[in-house]
């Protein structure tokens, strides 16, 4: 499940959860789960690891931009980052059931977002 919040007040959706509204800094919100489908906004294809991904690359990171209207970070699997082009930009994805986990707790979580079939931009 991918969470993110709604503000009471103007109805902004945030992701990931934050303290205050993004729009109106409003400080009274509800947890809104999000659908976990999205489009491609802007990618990077990642050659150097961070110290908890060694030896798992190269990797694309992708950022979503979601249906529900925040943008989310993440990784896109089952994909090649050496034939990865601008052809991804605007191409819809979800959310896998799964999650990357660094090596260490502090790591966090990264979504893992899968290409769906069929759907050019």
């Amino acid at each position: 499940r991918l969470w993110g919040q709604k503000c009471r007040r103007c109805g902004f959706i945030t992701a990931p959860p934050r303290l205050a509204c993004r729009q109106c800094a409003a400080h009274d919100s509800d947890l809104w789960e999000l659908s976990g489908r999205g489009r491609i906004a802007t990618f990077t294809a990642v050659y150097v690891p961070t110290h908890h991904r060694i030896g798992k690359t190269p990797y694309l990171v992708v950022m979503v931009e979601m249906e529900e209207g925040p943008w989310v970070m993440g990784n896109l699997a089952e994909a090649d980052p050496a034939s990865a082009s601008l052809d991804l930009i605007g191409r819809k994805v979800r959310m896998n059931n799964a999650l990357y986990g660094g090596i260490e707790p502090q790591d966090g979580m990264t979504p893992l977002f899968v290409l769906e079939k069929g759907t050019e931009s």
